[in-house]
């Protein structure tokens, strides 16, 4: 399998975590997850009693673990199910999308209390203290608070996830969203490599913005959060 073969999304979580970003992982060879204080992301090679059993040696009472995964996970005894939904997995190329006026600049450690502030508002998925280290993140200021912000999160092999697409509810409609998600992009492809992302399949406005911008629906995932059962 190269790093270039899409077959890698179809276990998002699992490739990146024995590809490009397997310097991160926790875990052995039956179960891998991210640090907890970057997202919640874990996935298992495969869906045996064994490796959930090493997943749950991973994690707290407290912590979750959320998998992407191509069928529904059968949640076994000791386990129990926090959300399970679908998403749609969109890969392809946004569209360019300047704004006038609005400078978008690169977000590092100083902004992640706004970048929290942020995504705590707009929920645009998990987001922790760490997430900014996934990748590059951009954004856009207006009278000095964050309103807006796109980012980079799983890298499975050339693969390039994009992640966080939020604006503040007082800026929507101003093309935000558009121009982030494209300048984003535009980086990742500068290096050789190929932008997705996933959004709740339920999001039909997000879906639709998307592929208005020229991305295409590849396959639907099915996402689920599980705890270890007390």
């Amino acid at each position: 399998m190269s790093d270039g073969d899409d077959t890698l999304l179809d276990r998002p979580i699992w490739s990146a975590l024995t590809t490009r970003q397997k310097h991160l992982a926790e875990g052995g060879p039956r179960a891998l997850r991210y640090p907890q204080d970057m997202t919640p992301f874990a996935d298992m090679v495969d869906m045996s009693a064994a490796s959930f059993a090493a997943l749950g040696e991973l994690m707290s009472a407290s912590q979750v673990a959320a998998l992407f995964t191509p069928d529904p996970v059968d949640v076994p005894a000791g386990f129990k199910v926090v959300l399970a939904e679908t998403g749609e997995q969109m890969i392809g190329s946004p569209a360019d999308s300047p704004l006038r006026d609005v400078e978008i600049v690169t977000l590092g450690a100083a902004d992640v209390p706004a970048m929290m502030a942020l995504t705590a508002l707009t929920k645009p998925g998990p987001f922790a203290l760490r997430t900014h280290e996934l990748g590059t993140f951009l954004g856009i200021r207006a009278g000095g608070e964050l309103v807006a912000m796109t980012g980079e999160r799983m890298k499975p092999g050339k693969f390039v996830e994009m992640t966080a697409v939020c604006v503040h509810p007082d800026y929507r409609g101003r093309g935000y969203a558009q121009a982030l998600l494209a300048a984003v992009a535009r980086r990742i492809e500068a290096r050789g490599e190929i932008p997705f992302l996933h959004v709740f399949s339920s999001n039909a406005s997000a879906i639709a913005l998307y592929q208005r911008q020229g991305m295409r629906i590849r396959r639907r995932l099915h996402v689920t959060a599980l705890m270890k059962q007390e």
